[in-house]
Protein backbone atom coordinates (compact mmCIF):
# COMPACT_ATOMS: atom_id res chain seq x y z
CA UNK A 1 0.00 0.00 0.00
CA UNK A 2 1.18 3.29 -1.09
CA UNK A 3 2.07 6.14 1.76
CA UNK A 4 -0.38 8.65 2.98
CA UNK A 5 -0.14 11.56 0.40
CA UNK A 6 0.46 14.85 1.51
CA UNK A 7 -3.64 15.88 1.39
CA UNK A 8 -4.26 12.92 3.51
CA UNK A 9 -2.13 14.10 6.14
CA UNK A 10 -3.01 17.14 6.26
CA UNK A 11 -6.39 16.40 6.78
CA UNK A 12 -5.18 13.95 9.41
CA UNK A 13 -3.40 16.78 11.08
CA UNK A 14 -6.14 19.30 11.08
CA UNK A 15 -8.83 16.48 12.34
CA UNK A 16 -6.98 15.51 15.16
CA UNK A 17 -5.85 19.14 16.10
CA UNK A 18 -9.25 20.22 16.57
CA UNK A 19 -10.64 17.46 18.64
CA UNK A 20 -7.98 18.62 20.93
CA UNK A 21 -8.93 22.25 20.68
CA UNK A 22 -8.30 23.92 24.01
CA UNK A 23 -11.10 23.60 26.39
CA UNK A 24 -12.76 20.78 24.72
CA UNK A 25 -12.96 16.73 24.62
CA UNK A 26 -14.96 13.82 23.21
CA UNK A 27 -18.55 12.47 24.44
CA UNK A 28 -18.16 9.00 23.76
CA UNK A 29 -21.52 7.69 22.97
CA UNK A 30 -20.39 4.75 20.97
CA UNK A 31 -22.00 2.51 23.86
CA UNK A 32 -23.42 -1.04 21.94
CA UNK A 33 -27.07 -1.98 22.08
CA UNK A 34 -26.21 -4.54 25.30
CA UNK A 35 -24.40 -1.64 27.44
CA UNK A 36 -27.40 0.60 26.53
CA UNK A 37 -29.54 -2.02 28.07
CA UNK A 38 -27.32 -2.08 30.99
CA UNK A 39 -27.72 1.68 31.48
CA UNK A 40 -31.05 1.61 30.15
CA UNK A 41 -32.16 -0.89 33.40
CA UNK A 42 -30.44 1.49 36.32
CA UNK A 43 -32.99 4.15 35.53
CA UNK A 44 -36.22 1.50 34.76
CA UNK A 45 -36.29 2.49 30.90
CA UNK A 46 -36.85 -0.21 28.29
CA UNK A 47 -33.23 -1.08 25.75
CA UNK A 48 -35.70 -0.06 22.40
CA UNK A 49 -34.31 1.76 19.64
CA UNK A 50 -36.25 3.64 20.01
CA UNK A 51 -35.47 4.72 23.49
CA UNK A 52 -31.91 4.89 22.68
CA UNK A 53 -32.79 7.18 19.96
CA UNK A 54 -34.18 9.98 21.98
CA UNK A 55 -31.75 9.63 24.52
CA UNK A 56 -28.68 9.83 21.96
CA UNK A 57 -30.79 13.34 20.87
CA UNK A 58 -31.04 14.44 24.50
CA UNK A 59 -27.29 14.58 24.02
CA UNK A 60 -26.79 16.18 20.98
CA UNK A 61 -29.26 18.72 21.00
CA UNK A 62 -28.26 19.99 24.01
CA UNK A 63 -27.56 23.66 23.46
CA UNK A 64 -25.28 26.18 22.00
CA UNK A 65 -23.29 25.75 24.93
CA UNK A 66 -21.99 21.90 24.14
CA UNK A 67 -19.57 23.06 21.57
CA UNK A 68 -17.72 24.76 23.54
CA UNK A 69 -16.57 21.65 25.64
CA UNK A 70 -17.65 19.15 22.63
CA UNK A 71 -15.12 18.70 19.86
CA UNK A 72 -16.14 15.71 18.97
CA UNK A 73 -18.53 12.68 19.62
CA UNK A 74 -17.78 8.92 19.01
CA UNK A 75 -21.14 7.25 17.76
CA UNK A 76 -21.84 3.24 17.60
CA UNK A 77 -23.07 2.05 13.95
CA UNK A 78 -27.05 2.18 14.43
CA UNK A 79 -26.64 5.80 15.79
CA UNK A 80 -25.04 6.87 13.22
CA UNK A 81 -28.06 6.58 10.75
CA UNK A 82 -30.33 7.75 12.89
CA UNK A 83 -32.42 10.96 12.76
CA UNK A 84 -33.59 13.54 15.19
CA UNK A 85 -37.78 14.07 15.98
CA UNK A 86 -37.85 16.70 13.02
CA UNK A 87 -36.22 14.22 10.49
CA UNK A 88 -32.43 15.50 10.64
CA UNK A 89 -29.95 13.30 10.78
CA UNK A 90 -27.72 13.05 13.91
CA UNK A 91 -24.64 13.34 11.66
CA UNK A 92 -25.82 16.84 10.42
CA UNK A 93 -27.06 17.90 13.79
CA UNK A 94 -23.20 17.56 15.26
CA UNK A 95 -21.80 18.71 11.63
CA UNK A 96 -23.88 22.15 11.83
CA UNK A 97 -22.87 22.43 15.57
CA UNK A 98 -19.02 22.39 14.56
CA UNK A 99 -19.03 19.03 16.43
CA UNK A 100 -17.04 16.45 14.53
CA UNK A 101 -18.47 12.95 14.08
CA UNK A 102 -16.61 9.57 15.30
CA UNK A 103 -17.41 6.12 14.87
CA UNK A 104 -17.07 2.46 16.84
CA UNK A 105 -15.03 0.14 14.18
CA UNK A 106 -14.41 -2.49 16.27
CA UNK A 107 -16.46 -5.87 16.81
CA UNK A 108 -15.23 -6.44 20.41
CA UNK A 109 -12.95 -8.41 22.61
CA UNK A 110 -12.68 -12.00 22.45
CA UNK A 111 -10.27 -14.42 24.41
CA UNK A 112 -7.00 -15.04 23.45
CA UNK A 113 -6.04 -18.44 23.31
CA UNK A 114 -3.16 -20.25 26.15
CA UNK A 115 -3.64 -17.34 28.47
CA UNK A 116 -4.93 -16.47 31.48
CA UNK A 117 -8.71 -15.04 30.65
CA UNK A 118 -6.73 -12.01 28.60
CA UNK A 119 -8.48 -11.41 25.35
CA UNK A 120 -7.87 -9.40 21.58
CA UNK A 121 -10.27 -7.54 19.67
CA UNK A 122 -11.66 -8.34 16.60
CA UNK A 123 -12.98 -6.70 13.67
CA UNK A 124 -10.00 -6.09 10.94
CA UNK A 125 -11.80 -8.16 8.50
CA UNK A 126 -13.82 -5.75 6.07
CA UNK A 127 -12.53 -3.02 8.13
CA UNK A 128 -11.57 -0.84 5.15
CA UNK A 129 -14.52 -1.05 3.39
CA UNK A 130 -16.15 0.02 6.45
CA UNK A 131 -13.85 2.93 7.12
CA UNK A 132 -14.27 4.24 3.55
CA UNK A 133 -18.37 4.17 4.07
CA UNK A 134 -17.93 6.11 7.33
CA UNK A 135 -15.97 8.46 5.54
CA UNK A 136 -18.65 8.94 3.29
CA UNK A 137 -21.44 9.30 5.85
CA UNK A 138 -19.68 12.04 7.53
CA UNK A 139 -17.16 10.48 9.97
CA UNK A 140 -13.76 12.32 10.33
CA UNK A 141 -11.91 9.51 12.97
CA UNK A 142 -12.55 6.52 14.65
CA UNK A 143 -11.93 4.65 18.19
CA UNK A 144 -11.02 0.90 18.34
CA UNK A 145 -10.53 -0.64 22.00
CA UNK A 146 -7.88 -2.93 23.21
CA UNK A 147 -8.37 -4.41 26.99
CA UNK A 148 -5.31 -5.52 29.01
CA UNK A 149 -5.74 -6.57 32.90
CA UNK A 150 -3.93 -6.63 36.05
CA UNK A 151 -3.28 -9.30 38.02
CA UNK A 152 0.10 -11.16 39.55
CA UNK A 153 0.55 -12.86 35.97
CA UNK A 154 -1.15 -10.17 33.80
CA UNK A 155 -0.74 -8.54 31.16
CA UNK A 156 1.25 -11.16 29.60
CA UNK A 157 3.82 -10.31 27.18
CA UNK A 158 1.74 -12.40 24.61
CA UNK A 159 -1.40 -10.05 25.01
CA UNK A 160 0.51 -6.73 25.26
CA UNK A 161 2.16 -7.34 21.62
CA UNK A 162 -0.96 -9.39 20.43
CA UNK A 163 -3.59 -5.87 21.25
CA UNK A 164 -0.37 -3.29 20.33
CA UNK A 165 -0.65 -5.20 16.53
CA UNK A 166 -4.54 -5.34 16.24
CA UNK A 167 -4.39 -1.45 16.71
CA UNK A 168 -1.73 -0.64 14.59
CA UNK A 169 -3.20 -2.76 12.14
CA UNK A 170 -6.57 -0.70 12.43
CA UNK A 171 -4.18 2.38 12.81
CA UNK A 172 -2.99 2.43 9.62
CA UNK A 173 -6.37 0.91 7.88
CA UNK A 174 -8.41 4.28 9.52
CA UNK A 175 -5.42 6.53 7.96
CA UNK A 176 -5.36 5.17 4.62
CA UNK A 177 -9.72 5.82 4.39
CA UNK A 178 -9.18 9.36 5.90
CA UNK A 179 -10.02 9.01 9.79
CA UNK A 180 -7.97 9.70 12.50
CA UNK A 181 -7.56 6.74 14.45
CA UNK A 182 -7.84 6.75 18.30
CA UNK A 183 -5.27 3.93 19.66
CA UNK A 184 -7.13 2.99 23.26
CA UNK A 185 -5.47 0.24 25.17
CA UNK A 186 -7.48 0.63 28.13
CA UNK A 187 -6.04 -1.47 31.04
CA UNK A 188 -8.73 -1.96 33.06
CA UNK A 189 -9.21 -0.59 36.68
CA UNK A 190 -9.74 -4.12 38.39
CA UNK A 191 -7.83 -5.16 40.89
CA UNK A 192 -6.18 -4.56 44.16
CA UNK A 193 -2.79 -3.00 42.40
CA UNK A 194 -1.21 -0.02 43.51
CA UNK A 195 -0.80 3.22 42.11
CA UNK A 196 2.99 2.02 41.21
CA UNK A 197 2.25 -1.03 39.33
CA UNK A 198 -0.69 0.60 37.00
CA UNK A 199 2.23 2.95 36.11
CA UNK A 200 4.58 0.25 35.62
CA UNK A 201 2.08 -1.91 33.46
CA UNK A 202 1.33 1.86 31.17
CA UNK A 203 4.55 2.13 30.56
CA UNK A 204 4.66 -1.00 29.43
CA UNK A 205 1.98 -1.67 27.22
CA UNK A 206 2.31 2.19 25.70
CA UNK A 207 5.90 1.05 25.13
CA UNK A 208 4.42 -1.78 22.90
CA UNK A 209 1.74 0.04 21.36
CA UNK A 210 3.85 3.12 19.69
CA UNK A 211 6.24 0.15 18.49
CA UNK A 212 3.94 -1.43 16.80
CA UNK A 213 2.13 1.79 15.48
CA UNK A 214 6.31 2.96 14.10
CA UNK A 215 6.69 -0.23 12.97
CA UNK A 216 3.56 -0.21 10.64
CA UNK A 217 4.37 3.51 9.48
CA UNK A 218 1.99 5.06 11.28
CA UNK A 219 1.59 8.78 10.66
CA UNK A 220 1.46 9.63 14.56
CA UNK A 221 0.47 13.30 14.01
CA UNK A 222 -2.63 12.08 12.59
CA UNK A 223 -3.44 9.93 15.70
CA UNK A 224 -4.78 10.31 18.88
CA UNK A 225 -3.78 8.31 22.17
CA UNK A 226 -6.84 7.54 24.14
CA UNK A 227 -5.40 5.42 27.45
CA UNK A 228 -6.06 5.08 31.29
CA UNK A 229 -5.20 7.17 33.65
CA UNK A 230 -2.72 5.36 35.74
CA UNK A 231 -4.54 4.86 38.83
CA UNK A 232 -4.75 2.35 41.94
CA UNK A 233 -6.95 -0.86 41.66
CA UNK A 234 -10.68 -0.35 42.35
CA UNK A 235 -10.05 -3.13 45.01
CA UNK A 236 -6.50 -1.52 46.86
CA UNK A 237 -6.85 -0.34 50.49
CA UNK A 238 -4.52 2.23 50.22
CA UNK A 239 -6.19 5.55 48.93
CA UNK A 240 -4.02 8.47 46.65
CA UNK A 241 -4.19 12.16 46.27
CA UNK A 242 -5.33 13.22 42.48
CA UNK A 243 -1.75 15.06 42.63
CA UNK A 244 -0.16 11.60 43.06
CA UNK A 245 -2.67 10.08 39.75
CA UNK A 246 -1.12 12.73 37.95
CA UNK A 247 2.43 12.49 38.39
CA UNK A 248 2.41 8.79 37.66
CA UNK A 249 0.68 10.04 34.68
CA UNK A 250 2.10 12.02 32.97
CA UNK A 251 5.24 10.13 33.79
CA UNK A 252 4.52 7.05 32.19
CA UNK A 253 3.05 8.94 29.57
CA UNK A 254 6.01 11.74 29.17
CA UNK A 255 8.36 7.99 28.68
CA UNK A 256 6.20 6.18 25.99
CA UNK A 257 4.33 8.95 23.95
CA UNK A 258 5.88 10.65 21.14
CA UNK A 259 5.68 14.19 21.28
CA UNK A 260 4.40 14.15 17.28
CA UNK A 261 1.67 12.88 18.92
CA UNK A 262 -0.59 15.78 19.46
CA UNK A 263 -2.91 14.92 22.02
CA UNK A 264 -4.13 12.10 24.44
CA UNK A 265 -7.85 12.04 25.59
CA UNK A 266 -8.23 10.13 28.68
CA UNK A 267 -11.21 7.28 29.23
CA UNK A 268 -12.36 7.74 32.43
CA UNK A 269 -12.50 3.81 33.36
CA UNK A 270 -14.92 3.59 35.98
CA UNK A 271 -14.41 6.88 38.16
CA UNK A 272 -16.94 8.33 39.05
CA UNK A 273 -17.90 11.69 37.18
CA UNK A 274 -16.22 14.25 40.19
CA UNK A 275 -12.94 12.01 40.17
CA UNK A 276 -12.49 12.04 36.57
CA UNK A 277 -12.88 15.99 36.42
CA UNK A 278 -10.91 16.39 39.60
CA UNK A 279 -7.68 13.86 38.09
CA UNK A 280 -7.57 15.04 34.40
CA UNK A 281 -7.62 18.61 36.18
CA UNK A 282 -4.94 18.06 38.17
CA UNK A 283 -3.01 16.09 35.34
CA UNK A 284 -2.98 19.47 33.30
CA UNK A 285 -1.75 21.32 36.44
CA UNK A 286 1.14 19.10 36.79
CA UNK A 287 4.09 20.56 36.02
CA UNK A 288 6.51 18.18 33.94
CA UNK A 289 7.00 17.49 30.40
CA UNK A 290 3.97 17.46 28.75
CA UNK A 291 4.56 18.41 24.70
CA UNK A 292 0.37 16.92 23.84
CA UNK A 293 -2.60 18.28 24.25
CA UNK A 294 -4.24 16.46 27.23
CA UNK A 295 -7.73 16.42 27.88
CA UNK A 296 -11.29 13.81 27.44
CA UNK A 297 -12.82 11.28 25.94
CA UNK A 298 -15.43 10.11 28.37
CA UNK A 299 -18.90 8.02 27.89
CA UNK A 300 -19.85 7.30 31.98
CA UNK A 301 -18.32 10.03 33.00
CA UNK A 302 -20.29 12.33 31.27
CA UNK A 303 -23.29 11.15 31.10
CA UNK A 304 -24.35 9.41 34.28
CA UNK A 305 -26.41 12.12 35.68
CA UNK A 306 -27.69 13.40 32.71
CA UNK A 307 -29.13 9.39 32.86
CA UNK A 308 -30.70 9.88 36.29
CA UNK A 309 -32.17 13.19 35.74
CA UNK A 310 -33.72 12.20 32.04
CA UNK A 311 -35.02 8.50 33.86
CA UNK A 312 -36.65 7.90 30.29
CA UNK A 313 -39.48 10.79 31.42
CA UNK A 314 -40.18 13.28 28.03
CA UNK A 315 -40.52 16.00 30.98
CA UNK A 316 -37.39 15.93 32.10
CA UNK A 317 -35.49 15.88 28.97
CA UNK A 318 -34.28 19.29 30.00
CA UNK A 319 -33.08 18.37 32.87
CA UNK A 320 -30.99 15.63 31.24
CA UNK A 321 -29.47 18.27 29.27
CA UNK A 322 -28.79 20.65 31.99
CA UNK A 323 -26.47 17.54 33.66
CA UNK A 324 -24.89 16.84 30.99
CA UNK A 325 -23.68 20.38 30.33
CA UNK A 326 -22.93 20.47 33.58
CA UNK A 327 -20.11 17.54 33.11
CA UNK A 328 -19.23 18.86 29.86
CA UNK A 329 -18.26 22.45 31.10
CA UNK A 330 -16.49 20.98 34.34
CA UNK A 331 -14.22 18.81 32.12
CA UNK A 332 -13.44 21.35 29.71
CA UNK A 333 -12.23 22.91 32.48
CA UNK A 334 -10.55 20.23 33.49
CA UNK A 335 -8.36 19.88 30.66
CA UNK A 336 -7.73 23.63 31.10
CA UNK A 337 -6.33 22.99 34.40
CA UNK A 338 -9.15 25.28 35.39
CA UNK A 339 -11.96 22.92 37.87
CA UNK A 340 -13.32 23.93 40.66
CA UNK A 341 -14.32 20.89 42.33
CA UNK A 342 -18.05 20.42 42.79
CA UNK A 343 -18.85 22.69 40.54
CA UNK A 344 -20.36 20.20 37.65
CA UNK A 345 -23.41 19.20 39.59
CA UNK A 346 -24.84 17.20 41.91
CA UNK A 347 -25.20 12.99 42.53
CA UNK A 348 -21.12 13.42 40.54
CA UNK A 349 -19.38 11.54 43.25
CA UNK A 350 -20.98 8.10 42.48
CA UNK A 351 -19.24 5.51 41.41
CA UNK A 352 -19.13 4.17 38.30
CA UNK A 353 -16.91 1.22 38.18
CA UNK A 354 -18.23 -1.81 36.80
CA UNK A 355 -16.06 -4.51 36.87
CA UNK A 356 -14.46 -6.23 33.45
CA UNK A 357 -16.25 -3.85 31.82
CA UNK A 358 -17.17 -4.39 28.08
CA UNK A 359 -19.06 -2.02 25.60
Amino acid sequence: MPHLTDAQKKELVATANAIVAPGKGILAADESTGTMGKRMANINVENTEENRRVYRQLLFTSGATMPQYISGVILFHETLYQKADDGTPFVKILQDNGVIPGIKVDKGVVPLGGTDIEGTTQGLDGLAERCAQYYKDGCRFAKWRCVLKITANTPSSLAIMENANVLARYASICQHNGLVPIVEPEILPDGEHDLERSQYVTEKVLSATYKALMDHHIFLEGTLLKPNMCTPGQSCSKRYTAQQIAEATVTALSRTVPAAVPGIVFLSGGQSEEDASINLDAINKFQGKKPWKLTFSYGRALQASALKAWSGKADQIKAGQAAFLGRAKANGNACEGKYEPGSGGPVASDSLFVANHAY
